[in-house]
């Protein structure tokens, strides 16, 4: 450096040059540097004025683009429309808004006879049961029956001893996933309506998402065994077959809300009211 001065600006230029990199400028705009000394002065007059842009036409004709339909509202909508259980199977088998019926194989609607006083609400179709398009018919199910039959309970019968079954979903979840609050929302309607065209006397909720979706709360390790009361009718929670073939420590617990159930079914009339007391 000759001068003070000089080697101070050429640290200058340094320092500008590490900023520029440090904010991420990684290579220059030309190859060559350009003087803009030699580079003739264009007036104003000589730039080309870019012309503006018309505005975007609008058709007086247009109409404004339609909502897109709430999934749930439609499912309200068709399902208090069914005024029996075969309208309300054919509404569920015709409901497109749910992902999960693209890819099950059948709709699971039912099982049993639904004179049957009492109502099991499961959590979706598995494997087994989207093959053959009946609720609880694999493992757990094969459980299921041997519960009921401990009470005097069979899907086959009618009436006093019979068991109506059902699931939330009527379609199985990839990987037998749990259902997303939006999958439960459009769905809990059909559950519903399906519950008071049955009419039982008392429902059972095998696991946690039944228990979501008609008593609006989880943890069926708590919640098993105590009585609890929706659309006006007797509730017993119970742990899901799946899980007892899991844990089969907890069957006892199982036996226990049995017994509840059995006990209950004897103080109650046809209609689910507690039965009148003989003097």
């Amino acid at each position: 450096m000759d001068s003070p001065q000089a080697y101070h600006e050429y640290h200058a230029a340094l320092a500008a040059l590490r900023w520029q990199l440090e904010m991420g400028a990684s290579e220059a705009i030309g190859d060559v540097p350009v003087s803009r000394f030699d580079l003739p002065e264009k007036s104003p007059a000589s730039r080309p004025r870019r012309r503006a842009a018309p505005p975007p036409a609008v058709s007086p004709t247009a109409a404004p683009a339609a909502a897109t339909p709430d999934p749930v509202t439609l499912a309200r909508q068709a399902a208090a429309a069914a005024a029996d259980l075969p309208a309300l199977e054919a509404a569920i088998a015709a409901f497109e808004h749910c992902e999960l019926k693209r890819g099950a194989r059948n709709t699971v609607f039912a099982d049993g006879h639904p004179s049957a006083r009492v109502m099991v609400i499961g959590e979706a179709p598995g494997r087994d049961e989207d093959r053959l398009g009946r609720p609880f018919v694999g493992r757990a199910g094969q459980l299921l029956d041997r519960m009921l039959a401990a009470i005097h309970l069979d899907r086959t019968a009618e009436g006093a001893n019979g068991v109506y079954i059902t699931n939330v979903l009527p379609w199985r979840p990839p990987q037998n996933r749990e259902p997303t609050p939006e999958e439960m929302a459009m769905l809990t309607p059909f559950l519903e309506r399906h519950v008071e065209l049955a009419a039982p006397d008392l429902l059972i909720l095998m696991g946690n998402t039944p228990c979501q979706a008609l008593l609006g709360r989880r943890g069926i390790t708590r919640m098993r065994g105590k009585w609890d009361q929706a659309m006006n009718l007797p509730v017993m929670p119970m742990f899901h077959p799946a899980y007892l073939l899991r844990n089969p420590a907890a069957k006892r617990e199982a036996w226990a809300d049995l017994l509840e159930i059995q006990d209950r079914l004897r103080h109650l009339a046809p209609d689910g009211r507690p039965a009148p007391q003989r003097g």
